[in-house]
């Protein structure tokens, strides 16, 4: 079977782990299913010192140690445009575009991007499972962590956690019962045991009916796999906001700049008051089939909301400084990953936002909002779509 070697959770996790072993620290969250009671509260430390809230992906910690794909992916036959569409080549003026802004929008400027084919929308599980019908491939989420290669990466001495830690799991989020503060995200995101793509809030769940829904609990290593394999590739950060631009010049949203709230529901986003008070306005309080909602200018559907994608670029949050200020063609993004809240994670960027945005803490959905996310993490609201150059 094709795989990713054994993986590891990564230093700042398995810390994490063994502080809830050997002291029991922390609040307890029940998930909605009321299957598995796990401490969260002190899973990772908050600096009080932020200003915004922290967003759907950022400051998440790691699940794995970075890993790469050691035995190969062989390239499907059925290597064809068939469910994408073309996005035409074009220049744009790519950044922040309105006050919910952040810092790593800036500079705005000038890019020019050759056409492409891009999937018209998110990849769906029937897709990711031929995929791994024909692959025997294993995600990062299904691996049981190795001890042995873990050690390795922990200061001398570290005791091992007990088995029953060093389980295959994923990020779930578990709404609260009421108001919270949004600067800590460890209130409604657990570690959930038997968290993968066939069961994307835990051994309860399953994705029976659901083939025409976007795979999530894919960590970047998995998308590369599932790209080589279909003859395709990750969108590039220019690319994925040319694309979901539509057409129009300077807008915030692909559908224009009315906002997200206002008018007929434009896609599937949190509404109300979160973490805790979804009101359904659009139809759907977790995930939302493909094409659910209108698509943009370019035919390409739920380029906001719905599930967060993967990007081909590192994410460094002072990236769009470094580049030509007359204007660049086909930006690769940066040659190294820097996300200053952690400096030492691998992290690419990630795009348009998912169910859980909401302007009062994530207004992923804006066109030009960038986020970041180590690579081997996967999480109930993180998908990905592919693009071919011709």
């Amino acid at each position: 079977m094709n795989r990713p070697p054994t993986n590891t959770f990564s230093p700042m996790l398995i810390a994490m782990l063994w502080v809830f072993a050997l002291m029991g620290l922390g609040c307890k969250h029940k998930d909605i299913n009321n299957q598995i009671t796990v401490p969260v509260k002190q899973a990772v430390s908050i600096n009080p010192a932020l200003k915004k809230p922290i967003c759907c992906e950022s400051n998440l910690p790691s699940r794995f140690n970075a890993v790469v794909v050691s035995q190969p992916i062989t390239a499907s036959a059925q290597n064809s445009h068939a469910g994408m569409v073309w996005v035409p080549s074009g220049t744009f003026q790519m950044g922040g575009d309105s006050n919910q802004a952040q810092p790593d929008e800036y500079p705005k400027h000038k890019v020019t991007v050759t056409g492409f084919w891009m999937d018209a929308a998110e990849v769906t599980n029937a897709q990711f499972a031929r995929f791994v019908k024909a692959t025997g491939y294993i995600t990062t989420a299904e691996q049981k962590p190795d001890w042995n290669v873990l050690k390795k990466q922990l200061p001398l001495g570290t005791p091992k956690p007990p088995d029953s830690l060093l389980v295959p799991a994923s990020l779930v989020f578990v709404p609260t019962k009421g108001p919270v503060s949004l600067n800590d995200y460890t209130q409604w995101w657990t570690w959930k045991k038997g968290a993968d793509w066939k069961h994307p809030h835990g051994p309860g769940s399953n994705i029976k009916g659901k083939d025409n829904y976007p795979v999530v609990q894919v960590s970047f290593y998995d998308v590369q796999a599932y790209c080589k394999w279909a003859g395709k590739r990750l969108p590039t950060e220019a690319e994925w906001e040319w694309a979901a631009r539509g057409g129009l010049t300077n807008n915030i949203y692909p559908w224009g700049n009315e906002p997200v709230n206002a008018g007929k529901p434009k896609a599937n986003t949190w509404e109300g008051v979160f973490p805790y008070k979804n009101t359904v306005k659009d139809g759907y309080y977790y995930l939302a089939p493909v094409a659910s909602f209108p698509a943009n200018g370019y035919h390409l559907y739920d380029m906001a909301g719905n599930v967060w994608e993967w990007c081909a670029d590192y994410y460094n949050n002072k990236y769009y400084g470094t580049l030509n200020p007359n204007g660049v063609t086909n930006p690769q993004g940066p040659a190294k990953s820097y996300d200053p809240d952690e400096p030492l994670a691998i992290k690419r960027v990630v795009r348009g936002g998912s169910f859980l945005c909401n302007d009062s803490y994530c207004s992923g959905y804006r066109v030009a909002r960038r986020m970041k996310t180590s690579e081997d993490s996967g999480m109930e609201h993180l998908g990905f779509r592919c693009v071919q150059s011709r």
